[in-house]
């Protein structure tokens, strides 16, 4: 083996060192259960969320959503971005090939030198010279190969970071994913509480036309006063404006659905009623510790943090120099007046060595930054976790006290509507006062709409778990058949993925 190649050969073998860190995940304390509930292996995330949500109509609602959101489509086309900046930076790691041609031509005119592109160069008029025109030309074709030895491991280290925001962008798309399922679900409650709280607001309007009506009647024929007829009307007045608001609402909210599932504003098809949507007997969460698994944000937040710490290598890197091999050849001919020279061939091998001098401290000072970025991403990963853990344990409370509260207000919805009853038939027989009449009517129209608003309440915090926990996708659809997220990015090398499934 010759000086050349046992170079080569030590370089390369020398290549293999890498500057700075190992991303390692951080260890993070959690506990085998939650605050307000025990830590099983069942959770809520596990399940599709065709399976949680039994209504066909929002079935069909998420799944158009999922196809046609915007917010997904800017998410699969920045994973698609970031895809094609990870094979870019492969690339660097192999050799780089490229060519150039070339080609001139002179010739001598009276009143100078002339080149073959129309340009003239001053000179003699070739006619004193008593020797003729004078024609030159030359020709060259020359190819390259650059390969620069990543001796200190800084391309590797930026193939690493480039991989690790690919994967980041992979996660915040299935986040993307989970929100969506989350805000149309949630969305669609909304909506049919609104729906509901018309209805209501609806029939206690026609009571309170009768109310007038009757009212009016025993007024004219003097056995109920001016102030019975008045406070009728205010109440009647009242739940007209009521339900004015509440029909504003209702447009608005399915405004709100039509962005979610990528459309101009529409009315939106409505599939089971608010009080007939089922509700899991019981709520399994799953281990805390699986959050660091299932939860996007989390594994984004944990992408970044090890694309933070590839970066430091590759700012260590810097700081040293750089040696790249260099190979060329090619093919080169004269041809001056009849005569020809050539071809030419040539060929040769050289390296090239770069390093920093004086800009080699502004290059340790990017160590510093680089550095300091790790740290706020560790921070960010932590943060990330923290508030994991507090939005499943305040869904947990919220699942827990809206029921007890959605059952002690039935109760109370059931008194009232007794009592409004009584009071009715005590006013029409003449044995109660209007006012007896007027506090049932408008208390039971208050406690229903506040049992409406708990029941939503109550099926949001489900799906607020179900978000919390890290659920709404599944590898599988209904049918049984594989899906994935829409506008997958296309393979992805999992070879050079950080340490992240521990």
């Amino acid at each position: 083996m010759n000086k050349c190649g046992a170079i080569v050969l030590s370089l390369l073998l020398f290549s293999g060192c890498t500057m700075g860190p190992d991303y390692k995940r951080p260890d993070v304390p959690t506990s085998d259960s939650w605050r307000l509930a025990p830590g099983t292996s069942e959770s809520i995330a596990n399940m599709p969320w065709w399976e949680l949500f039994k209504d066909e109509e929002l079935q069909k609602l998420i799944h158009t959503a999922l196809q046609e959101n915007l917010d997904l489509r800017v998410a699969a086309a920045t994973v698609a971005e970031f895809n094609n900046q990870l094979i870019i930076a492969k690339f660097d790691l192999a050799p780089s090939l490229g060519y150039q041609g070339e080609g001139m031509y002179y010739h001598n005119t009276s009143n100078g030198l002339s080149t073959g592109n129309g340009a003239v160069i001053p000179g003699q008029a070739g006619g004193q010279s008593g020797r003729g025109d004078l024609d030159f030309s030359r020709q060259s074709f020359v190819g390259g190969v650059k390969w620069e030895i990543d001796l200190w491991g800084r391309i590797r280290r930026n193939v690493e970071a480039s991989h690790a925001e690919l994967l980041a962008r992979v996660e915040n798309q299935r986040g993307l994913v989970i929100a969506l399922v989350s805000d149309v679900a949630q969305s669609y409650f909304s909506l049919r509480a609104l729906d509901l709280k018309v209805e209501i607001a609806e029939r206690t309007l026609k009571v309170w036309n009768e109310a007038v009506r009757l009212s009016r009647s025993q007024y004219e024929h003097g056995y109920a006063s001016k102030l019975d007829l008045d406070r009728f009307e205010a109440e009647q007045a009242g739940t007209r404006a009521q339900l004015a608001n509440l029909e504003q609402q209702v447009v608005q909210a399915e405004n709100q659905i039509s962005v979610l599932l990528g459309h101009r504003p529409m009315a939106i098809p409505r599939g089971i009623a608010l009080t007939e949507q089922t509700l899991p007997p019981e709520v399994p969460v799953g281990l805390p510790s699986s959050l660091l698994s299932q939860r996007p944000d989390i594994l984004e937040a944990e992408q970044k943090l090890a694309a933070s710490t590839a970066n430091i290598g590759v700012a260590q890197a810097q700081r040293f120099p750089q040696f790249s091999l260099n190979a060329g050849g090619g093919v080169a001919g004269f041809q001056l007046n009849s005569m020809a020279t050539g071809p030419f061939a040539t060929a040769g091998v050289s390296g090239t060595l770069t390093g920093p001098l004086l800009n080699a401290t502004a290059l340790g000072y990017g160590v510093g930054v680089a550095t300091a970025q790790e740290q706020q991403a560790l921070a960010r990963y932590e943060l990330a976790i923290l508030s994991a853990f507090r939005e499943v344990e305040d869904s947990l409370i919220t699942i827990k006290k809206t029921g007890e509260q959605r059952e002690a207000q039935e109760s109370q919805v059931s008194s009232l509507q007794s009592a409004l009853n009584f009071a009715d038939k005590r006013y029409r027989g003449g044995f109660a006062s209007y006012l007896d009449v007027l506090t049932a009517q408008r208390d039971l129209f208050q406690a229903e709409l506040g049992l409406v608003s708990t029941r939503q309440q109550n099926l949001s915090s489900i799906v607020r778990l179900y978000k919390a926990l890290g659920g709404g996708w599944s590898p599988t659809d209904k049918e049984g058949q594989p899906v994935s997220s829409p506008s997958e990015p296309g393979p992805i090398d999992h070879e050079m993925q950080p340490e992240l499934k521990s």
